[in-house]
């Protein structure tokens, strides 16, 4: 299973192939995209019997939402003479050495800091030869200063990239190679990267250096022997507080999670304990034993596992970080099939289940608030069996809102979006300025669809995932066709202002983009093999387009780079030149600063009313229980939204109606219907299941209020839980396997204690035997013994080590949750 991979302020740019590659370390999304067939062919079609375009997406379809738009032409000449303006406030500096990559990492934020390694590396036999150099900016990225004797001239590892420390914290850590040694070296900085000290350490890592959220002096990192170090003071010392370490994961303050392996081997997945320490490793709790693996999303703990029958293996919960659990309950899900989290909040979680047969789609189910209960939300949802690619988009710029793709029974791909957290899934509304494209087979079914993960990783060119940011409200950028499926043609970029209800083609052709500005500034590079010079921008989301020429000697444009969080109003363009005998890396920064000439003001914000085209309308705009009015910048307002400026949202509650509410256990929504009808199979059935040890009965008339949704009052349908008074099984974790242990072995101290246990209890049995009952209670008093052993799982240790999982890679599942949330 996967969660949503947090961000980091970290970017690579590879020359030896060119690429892009930007890690989100604390991001819930993995978006997708695709268009595509399991036989091998490349479909263009997509047959549902959706609405037509003319009906919204959104809620009931009852929703046609306006653009908050200014005249096009208006906003098009509100903007004169910036050519000027950003000549004098762009720059260009060239790297002067032999690279093949370079990584960027933004430290702190609006420090202005930025750091840039370059690394050059050449394989020759066994052995690598090669040079890093690190540059450092203070002003985002217009001139840098080389500052490789910070670090001796030591070659870094590339592929743990610059390690930036929690929110301001100014901490970054670089991992060197030490040739020959068994330990590695660090360079730690304190100060934004001004500084650095060098550290030796007496490991190889085997994973990047990890930082805990909440106090940055603290780091952990699994080395190449799988043995779990922690430090306390930033790296200075270490401290080895635990072997064979598989998987290691903060939780909440000084929560730590990890797997360990009794054999010794992480291979033998399925025979994994998970662990936490609260005390950074002085004292462990086992939590969990028999696990495949496990992973952390909002507050809940996911773990795999094993049934004890063959490869067998049910998903289990934890919403008080590991202390209980449950298995989560599914309807009709067989313990083969392939679990994966898409998302996991607060509130909620987002659960596929593949369907039998390596099909590469399956079924995405809903949670309770618990975790535990899930009911299904949308079918025939596309995830490949080779590499896990799917569609599954959170858009975080307005709440509840997930795009993702569907599979058709032709094999053809269509884009659905929820605005209800999965209540209820919609086609996407076909873009006013849209016609068809020419590979519809049914022009009357024409609807946008969203290029994401899975068409990159079908080598369609297209650049980048889908676009949002939270304080860019409503705000989408993203790649996509217009048809009855998703097309294989070269795709343009659409920009929604609403939340995904409507869209416009903003770009013909595929481009690299960015926000600036909280939303109010759009940047955009075109995709080309070719060498550019161009950039274009927006200041009216996406409406309006201006181009600028930002140099005279164009450069191969290897990535578009901006600070996280969407609040600069800088962007760098990276590139490379190549001359007669080489090739070297050029940046070029824009600062934006100059052509937006002056502060919003409180006439530049118009109130707006998210889900909802009618401010005046009183049953408008309720989604998840409340309307929302946000105030948004004007369309044709020219002004800096500025580094400080704050979503402002005013709440209103709603009385309850069906929207509410999703499908409960053992209910589904047909397609193009609001209303919940039973499962087949589980018709008539009675609905029992399994929870903290109790047997509840569900008594539903097929309606659960979704998790987060905050109505009042109105329509509530009838549900009830039972409890039968029965004990069942919730958990296979068994809570007698469950013990605390100290950091250090306790074998031989637990060796000594039992022989001294037996000494004693065999002088208490000799005397017993000798002079009270004449021999027959030493049998007894044996067999209780025994039985106390059995229960306490001594000879499961056996089952579980004749249990060996696959060891596939990582980027592949056979009917497995290989990939759960690692």
């Amino acid at each position: 299973m996967r969660l949503p991979i947090p961000r980091s302020r970290c970017v690579v740019f590879f020359l030896f192939p060119l690429a892009l590659c930007v890690d989100f370390r604390d991001r819930a999304s993995r978006g997708v995209q695709s268009t595509f067939v399991k036989t091998g062919r490349l479909e263009d079609v997509f047959s549902f019997p959706w609405p037509s375009s003319a009906e919204s997406p959104g809620g009931s379809g009852q929703h046609r939402v306006s653009r908050r738009s200014a005249d096009k032409a208006d906003s098009c000449r509100a903007l004169q003479g910036y050519e000027s303006r950003l000549g004098s406030n762009t720059h260009t500096y060239i790297f002067n050495d032999l690279s093949g990559s370079v990584s960027l990492a933004w430290v702190g934020d609006g420090t202005g800091v930025v750091l840039a390694l370059t690394t050059f590396q050449v394989p020759f036999f066994l052995v690598r030869f090669g040079q890093s150099k690190l540059y450092r900016s203070e002003n985002y990225g217009k001139t840098f200063q080389d500052v490789t004797g910070l670090i001796n001239n030591t070659f870094i590892r590339t592929e743990f990239g610059i390690a930036i420390g929690p929110e301001n914290s100014g901490k970054v850590i670089l991992t060197g190679e030490v040739s020959g040694s068994k330990g590695s070296r660090i360079f730690r900085s304190v100060d934004f990267g001004n500084k650095f000290s060098r550290t030796d350490v007496p490991f190889l890592p085997l994973t990047q250096i990890s930082y805990n959220p909440w106090n940055a002096s603290v780091l952990l990192v699994i080395s190449i022997k799988n043995e779990l170090w922690l430090s306390e003071d930033f790296g200075e010392t270490w401290r080895n507080v635990h072997g064979t370490v598989c998987l290691v994961k903060w939780g909440p303050e000084n929560n730590i999670f990890f797997t360990t392996s009794p054999n010794g081997s992480c291979f033998d997945r399925g025979s994994l304990e998970l662990k936490k320490t609260t005390d950074f490793g002085r004292t462990f709790k086992t939590i969990g034993t028999k696990i495949y693996s496990f992973g952390l999303g909002g507050r809940f703990v996911f773990a795999s596992v094993m049934t004890g029958k063959g490869t067998l293996r049910m998903i289990h919960v934890s919403t008080d970080w590991g202390e209980s659990w449950n298995m989560a309950q599914l309807p009709h899900v067989s313990h083969e099939q392939f679990y994966s989290i898409l998302a996991a909040g607060d509130d909620m979680v987002f659960m596929h289940v593949d369907e039998p047969g390596d099909t590469g789609i399956g079924t995405v189910f809903v949670s309770d608030d618990r975790g535990t209960v899930y009911s299904k939300s949308l079918e025939r949802h596309l995830y490949t069996t080779t590499g896990g690619d799917t569609d599954f988009t959170n858009v975080t710029s307005l709440r509840g809102v997930y795009m993702t793709s569907v599979l058709a029974e032709d094999g053809s791909v269509q884009t659905v979006i929820s605005f209800d957290q999965g209540g209820e899934w919609k086609p996407l509304q076909k873009p006013a300025n849209s016609e068809c494209d020419s590979t519809a087979k049914n022009r009357e079914m024409c609807s946008l669809h969203i290029h994401a993960s899975y068409s990159i990783s079908q080598k369609l060119n297209v650049p980048m995932l889908p676009l949002s940011e939270p304080n860019a409200v409503g705000l989408i950028i993203a790649h996509g066709s217009v048809g009855d499926a998703i097309s294989v043609m070269s795709p343009d970029v659409y920009v929604s202002d609403d939340g995904g209800y409507s869209w416009i083609r903003a770009l013909n052709g595929p481009h690299h983009y960015a926000i600036l500005d909280s939303g109010g500034l759009l940047v955009a590079v075109e995709h080309t093999s070719q060498p550019i010079n161009t950039i274009k921008f927006s200041t009216d989301e996406g409406q309006c387009w201006h181009n600028y020429t930002f140099t005279n000697s164009s450069l191969y444009f290897t990535g578009l780079a901006s600070e996280p969080g969407a609040r600069s109003m800088n962007v760098s363009i990276w590139g490379y030149r190549e001359s007669l005998l080489s090739q070297y890396w050029v940046s070029i920064t824009i600062d934006f600063n100059d052509l937006l000439t002056r502060d919003c003001g409180e006439k530049d914000y118009v109130e707006w009313l998210a889900h909802s085209d009618d401010l005046s309308d009183p049953n408008d705009g309720c989604m998840l229980g409340y309307k929302e009015k946000f105030l948004r910048l004007r369309k044709d307002s020219v002004c800096w939204n500025g580094r400080d400026y704050v979503v402002n949202k005013q709440p209103t509650p709603c009385p309850c109606t069906l929207d509410d509410f999703q499908c409960d256990f053992g209910y589904y929504r047909p397609e193009n219907s609001s209303e919940c009808l039973e499962e087949p199979d589980l018709k008539g059935q009675v609905l029992e299941f399994c929870l903290h040890g109790k047997q509840e009965q569900l008594q539903t008339s097929g309606y659960r209020k979704i998790p987060g949704d905050k109505c009042e009052g109105g329509t509530l349908p009838q549900r009830k839980l039972i409890d039968l008074s029965k004990n069942c099984v919730s958990n296979l974790l068994g809570p007698e396997q469950l013990t605390a242990a100290p950091s250090f072995s306790s074998a031989p101290i637990v060796a000594a204690v039992i022989a001294i246990l037996l000494v004693s209890v065999v002088a208490g049995v000799l005397f017993i035997k000798k002079y009270v009952c004449g021999g027959r209670f030493l049998v007894h008093r044996y067999s209780i013994l025994r039985q106390h052993a059995e229960a306490n799982g001594i000879e499961g240790v056996d089952e579980l080590d004749a249990h060996v999982a696959e060891t596939g890679k990582r980027d592949y599942h056979d009917d497995s949750d290989e990939d759960l949330l690692e």
